[in-house]
């Protein structure tokens, strides 16, 4: 049943304009992107369904396109515009981090890395390589698999920030156990890539481990 089947009242576009987006439920925002239901299931009882399937918004958003279609009654256009919006979101943040020095944004930078890196299943080591105001000059996940000390190359990350003329960068990594507390190996490999850094003049401001629920900053933690 298509959205425009329900009652005036009950359709999420018209309550979206009346009252505004946030007075909407999680499964009235997904149903105005899928806009009709399969056969036997109504497009908001579809929208519940995958919410439920994927453990609400963060573990669809971090669905790969592969995941989504599995979902039976997810065609080529409904999981294209899903994957939109994920894809939007990381643009929003990562244009905002360009104009704007990081520290001016720090909420949005924790936000745009939990975009990036939550979720997974692997552990990726990223840098966000800064100019001398602190704006964005790119993010690049540099390393993945089992992250120590040996795994992450110091020279790589130096090589890599003198390339683009980096003057600072914040560290990031995730825990696939979905717990972001920062282990005692989290705190050797920051001290080793800071050292090897310093040598070309680059700072480390930060470095944000994150887990599947929160960010956590090491340097607000004192232990940068």
């Amino acid at each position: 049943m298509p959205l425009t089947h329900l009652p005036p009242d009950a359709r999420p576009r018209e309550k979206l304009l009346a009252r505004g987006p946030q007075a909407l439920a999680d499964a009235e925002l997904l149903a105005l992107l899928l806009r009709t239901g399969i056969a036997g299931t109504p497009v908001l009882q579809l929208a519940q369904n995958l919410l439920d399937q994927f453990g609400g918004w963060h573990g669809l958003l971090h669905a790969g396109v592969s995941d989504l279609a599995k979902v039976r009654g997810l065609g080529p256009a409904k999981r294209a515009e899903i994957a939109a919006v994920l894809e939007i979101a990381r643009r929003s943040l990562l244009q905002e981090l360009a104009q704007r020095p990081v520290f001016d944004a720090p909420d949005a930078v924790k936000q745009f890395i939990r975009l990036k890196l939550a979720g997974l299943t692997h552990e990726i080591f990223a840098v966000l390589f800064l100019d001398a105001q602190h704006r964005l000059i790119a993010m690049e996940e540099m390393f993945r698999g089992s992250l120590t000390q040996t795994s992450v190359y110091p020279r790589e990350v130096v090589k890599r920030g003198l390339d683009l003329g980096a003057a600072a960068v914040i560290l990031a990594h995730n825990h696939p156990s979905g717990v972001a507390e920062p282990s005692r190996s989290d705190e050797l490999l920051t001290q080793a890539l800071k050292a090897a850094l310093a040598l070309v003049d680059i700072r480390v401001l930060d470095h944000l481990v994150v887990g599947s629920g929160e960010v956590i900053s090491m340097a607000e933690r004192g232990l940068m």
